[in-house]
């Protein structure tokens, strides 16, 4: 198939229903698919979250029917992922900073959130940009290329299902053991028996991780370095639908 060149519909927006938006949520869909993939997790975060802007912008490159990209898909590779990545940033960066402006909100009042290579690209986008958001959550994602150094102002949330076959687990292994080793702020949740999908366990535990998680860098801040490593957040692994009941470690 090649690629079809047509007008980018104009994003799903969630406004809130009284007043001014006190946060910003941009979520992305992932390969093959549009914004509606995300309304499970727009509708959570919108339920918690209820002076918040949630937009659900469409990718930039269509490939069929409703099936749209954040780059170009065909003949993807390990070798070619970071260049296409790094090509579509700049664009994905501007609309947040537009949005950010239009509304009058920080960087710290931004989340992003992304799943699969919409998840690559929010990740990616905080690597590049330092200042564009305080929280990013990455379903079933990846890095392009492991970052050379972490996010200083942004908390980093991984999520993924230990049956992943798309993008296996060990890449969010592998991303989480690198931004701790670069003394970056994030978490790694698990769940068992879930494959590549936005599962409503996963969704479940995001909206734990807003509510309850504190950024490293604020309890360093009030608490000093060390005492802050022993209470900041934890890594965890939960199963399947049993969010609640989550074995920490």
């Amino acid at each position: 198939m090649s690629i079809l060149e047509s007008h980018v519909p104009d994003p799903l927006i969630f406004s809130p229903e009284q007043g001014k938006p006190q946060q910003l949520f941009v979520l992305l869909h992932g390969e093959a698919a549009s914004p509606q993939q995300l309304l499970p997790l727009a509708q959570a975060i919108k339920k918690v979250f209820v002076n918040a802007l949630i937009v659900l912008p469409y990718g930039s490159v269509r490939l069929g029917d409703n099936a749209y990209y954040w780059f170009d898909p065909e003949h993807l590779n390990e070798a070619n992922l970071a260049p296409r990545v790094a090509q579509a940033l700049p664009d994905l960066a501007s609309q947040i900073r537009q949005l950010r402006a239009q509304y009058g909100l920080s960087s710290e009042q931004t989340a992003l959130a992304g799943f699969s290579y919409g998840a690559t690209m929010v990740l990616e986008a905080c690597t590049q940009h330092a200042d564009l958001a305080g929280r990013v959550l990455a379903f079933s994602g990846r890095y392009a290329s492991l970052p050379e150094m972490a996010p200083a102002a942004t908390t980093l949330h991984l999520f993924h299902g230990a049956d992943d076959t798309l993008i296996p687990l060990s890449h969010a292994r592998a991303a989480h053991a690198c931004l701790a080793e670069l003394r970056g702020d994030a978490t790694l949740d698990i769940a068992s028996t879930i494959g590549h999908e936005l599962h409503a366990a996963l969704i479940d535990q995001a909206v734990y991780r807003l509510q309850t998680c504190v950024p490293l860098r604020r309890w360093e801040a009030a608490l000093g370095e060390l005492t802050a490593k022993d209470q900041a957040c934890d890594q965890g692994h939960f199963g399947g639908e049993q969010a609640g009941r989550r074995t920490l470690h």
